[in-house]
């Protein structure tokens, strides 16, 4: 088949699909992917050992100071909904026509479409064309299910369904219905189970050893495991100073917010300031994640190690425990290398990660950056429980076990009659 791939986002949205991607052409169809990086043009040079055809859109879509911005103002909000306005309109809506116009190329090359969730406007070319679309979630927070509900709560798990959903719609469907408005095509009744979810066919790219399938759930809705891949090019090894620096005494812990780490020199050194009195109040050793520590004044020691990047996959299996934000990419990456976590939520998807991991009894409950302090992260470090590294070492073996890139290529087979990859 012929088979179009979009993604928006950060590099925990983009890393994914490249791996899926790389998995269909490796079973034969005929591959296009289509990537918009909201803070980084890092994938301009990006391409595929196996012949799938990349194409950068308008990337990155928003300035530093820009990235800057709203990422503190969304760690500063509460309303979850209030957090998804501004990042669309934010983060998504200066790319909004570029992405469509690719869209609509995108349908009308190939047979079947595979959006992020997000993509609207992937979805809607995909309709307008007549084809297939899947839609892959990085998240099992807003599949909707009697039995579960972000909020946790033990009861009313329907009529807490239905206030999101409409609170969602409320907030979400009028970018979807302007663009179909455009086209002459009705509007959406629902953002969440007609655009986000696909009720054609929904992948679910987390490991199912964290995410528990509900029974009400339709068989369109399918649970891959996490959609992982070796470490791409861009994201280099492990330099001689990190290895030096593991071998020199006890595993440390790694502390990285992923792509929310300010990068402007004010904000990066009072995260740094943060992390480091963290790190030092805890007693341990810590490898830290940030753009450019020296310029902000931080220089390392025998504690503590400062890198502008290291690949989680090859740095987590290596470290005691993991700081982090709490994104879809990093929390699996973590699991599965069989370490615990502490989460420090910004916005309200990563506190659910975060929960998720206390559930399997491989983190604390998660901090909010709101309100964080080095004294709280600390403590939270120094509670680290002695039967979490064991746990989340038996999380590990399963997640091995699995491969989401074959299960979804598999699923994707089937669904449109190819067979077995």
């Amino acid at each position: 088949m012929r088979i179009g791939l979009q993604t928006w986002g950060s590099h925990g949205d983009i890393r994914p699909f490249v791996a899926l991607a790389e998995g269909l052409r490796q079973a034969g169809h005929e591959v296009t992917l289509l990537l918009t990086c909201v803070d980084s043009d890092a994938y301009a040079s990006l391409s595929s050992p196996s012949g799938v055809k990349i194409r950068v859109v308008a990337s990155p879509v928003i300035d530093l100071a820009e990235v800057e911005r709203l990422g503190e103002a969304a760690a500063r909000m509460v309303n979850p909904f209030a957090q998804t306005k501004m990042l669309i309109e934010g983060g998504f809506l200066p790319a909004e026509a570029a992405m469509f116009d690719a869209a609509l190329q995108l349908a009308a090359e190939c047979d079947v479409l595979i959006g992020h969730f997000f993509l609207y406007p992937l979805q809607i070319a995909a309709e307008r064309a007549g084809k297939p679309y899947v839609s892959v979630l990085l998240s099992h927070v807003m599949v909707p299910s009697a039995h579960s509900h972000p909020i946790g709560l033990p009861f009313g798990q329907g009529a807490l369904w239905r206030i999101t959903r409409w609170a969602l719609h409320k907030t979400a469907a009028r970018y979807p219905n302007r663009l179909r408005a455009t086209l002459g095509m009705a509007p959406v009744r629902d953002v969440l189970t007609e655009v986000w979810l696909s009720p054609e066919l929904t992948l679910l790219g987390v490991s199912p050893r964290i995410c528990a399938r509900q029974p009400d759930w339709a068989p369109s809705l399918q649970v891959t495991g996490f959609l992982d891949m070796p470490n791409m090019q861009l994201e280099g090894r492990l330099t001689d100073e990190v290895e030096a620096f593991l071998a020199a005494g006890e595993a440390p812990v790694y502390f990285t917010f992923g792509s929310w780490t300010p990068r402007d020199i004010k904000h990066q050194s009072e995260n740094l300031r943060l992390l480091t009195d963290a790190a030092r109040l805890s007693g341990r050793r810590a490898v830290i994640q940030t753009p450019d520590a020296k310029a902000c004044g931080f220089h390392s020691d025998q504690q503590i190690l400062y890198v502008s990047a290291s690949p989680h996959h090859l740095i987590f299996p290596r470290c005691a425990a993991v700081v982090h934000h709490g994104g879809a990419g990093t929390t699996q990456s973590a699991t599965l290398a069989g370490r615990p976590s502490v989460v420090v939520a910004n916005i309200a998807e990563q506190e659910h990660w975060g929960q998720e991991l206390q559930r399997l009894g491989i983190a604390g409950k998660p901090l909010q950056r709101r309100s964080v302090s080095a004294g709280k992260l600390a403590s939270r470090i120094r509670a680290l429980r002695p039967d979490m590294p064991a746990k989340a070492a038996a999380i590990a073996r399963a997640m091995a076990r699995e491969n989401g890139v074959a299960t979804a290529v598999r699923i994707i087979n089937e669904k449109y009659g190819v067979g077995n990859a």
